[in-house]
């Protein structure tokens, strides 16, 4: 996987955030880096970047885990000077490309929607 270019931002407990900088980075981070158990995420109705949660103890991730993740996808997207902006987060199993289909482009099932503040995780708060 020669020059896929990530944003990466570790988080405590052995926990990472990987976002993609381009629709090329999108879809080799979403259809070949992200494994079953880790979960994705993506700004609803709006272009953006793929990003995913992982840990590599095959941890559940907490709520609050969950929402840094989905402000971080808020944040690398068309959405980052709204207020609150709706995510899609699923586990990585649920993410396929269609045959045929362009880079980054992906179907997702089994979907939960996180409303969240744009956000990088030094700056969040969930309060």
């Amino acid at each position: 996987m020669d020059n896929i270019n990530l944003h990466r931002y570790p988080l405590s407990d052995g926990w990472t955030i990987l976002a993609g900088k381009s629709d090329r980075d999108n879809d080799m981070l979403s259809t070949r880096i992200a494994r079953q158990n880790d979960y994705w995420f993506h700004v609803k109705g709006l272009s953006g970047s793929h990003v995913i949660l992982h840990s590599d103890m095959n941890d559940t991730p907490d709520q609050t885990l969950l929402k840094t993740a989905a402000s971080v996808a808020a944040w690398h997207s068309k959405a980052r000077a709204c207020g609150r902006v709706a995510v899609s987060c699923v586990q990585a199993r649920y993410v396929t490309k269609p045959k045929t289909a362009k880079p980054g482009t992906v179907r997702i099932r089994n979907e939960r929607v996180l409303r969240v503040k744009p956000a990088l995780p030094e700056i969040i708060n969930h309060t």
